[in-house]
Formats: C-alpha cells, structure tokens, sequence
C-alpha cells in the first residue's frame, strides 16, 4: 500500500510540474485554453468537461486510473464533452487535457461513486 501512494505521490508531482509548462505555453495572444468545469464530481454514470473556447484540432482528453494506469483517450472536437462512466470502477481518476504536440494543457482529478 506504501508502494502505491507513493506512485500516486510521483504521478501527481509530474502532472503539476507539467502543468506549470503548459500554462505558460498557453499564456499568449491567443489566450489562455482552460477546462472551464467539470460536473458532477463524484460522478457516478456519466462527468461533462466544459471548455472556455473550442480547442484547436487534436487535443485529447487522458483518464488515468488512481495507480497510474491511462484507461481512455477522448478525441476533442468541441466546447463540450460527455463521457459514460458505466465501465469505470469506483474510486479517483485523474484527467489531461493534452493539445496536438503532447503538451498538457490542464489536469484535475474527479471521483467516480457506484
């Protein structure tokens, strides 16, 4: 159990630190690309990621399981976006929002109830 919250420790540390790059990537002229919200959080069938602009084409939201694991890639195409939940287990779930080069954009992580 030590081992996991310690993998869970290092993968949030890493998203935060990319997180910092991105945002000052993102800071320009062209303003800066946020996931304006997310709801509900707990989630239990489905969670809607809400977006301040529509993204430039080949942006993709990763889920990650709480040890680490990427269990979905979802292609975004617009300022809004539903995801089921009826084949994740229960427990937290971390997201990225990833622009078409791989640069993380936004991350946060939301909680999944049955």
């Amino acid at each position: 159990m030590k081992k996991l919250y310690s993998l869970l420790f290092l993968f949030v540390f890493a998203v935060s630190a990319n997180v910092a790059d991105a945002n000052s990537y993102w800071n320009n002229d062209l303003g800066t690309v946020k996931i304006t919200r997310f709801y509900p959080n707990p989630a239990s069938s489905f969670i809607n990621f809400e977006f301040q602009k529509t993204l430039e084409k080949g942006c993709v939201l990763q889920l990650y399981n709480a040890i680490g694991k990427k269990v979905s890639d979802i292609a975004v195409t617009s300022n809004k976006l539903t995801i089921s939940l009826d084949n994740y287990y229960r427990g937290i779930y971390f997201f990225l929002l990833c622009d078409k080069n791989g640069r993380i954009i936004d991350s946060a992580k939301f909680q999944v109830v049955k």
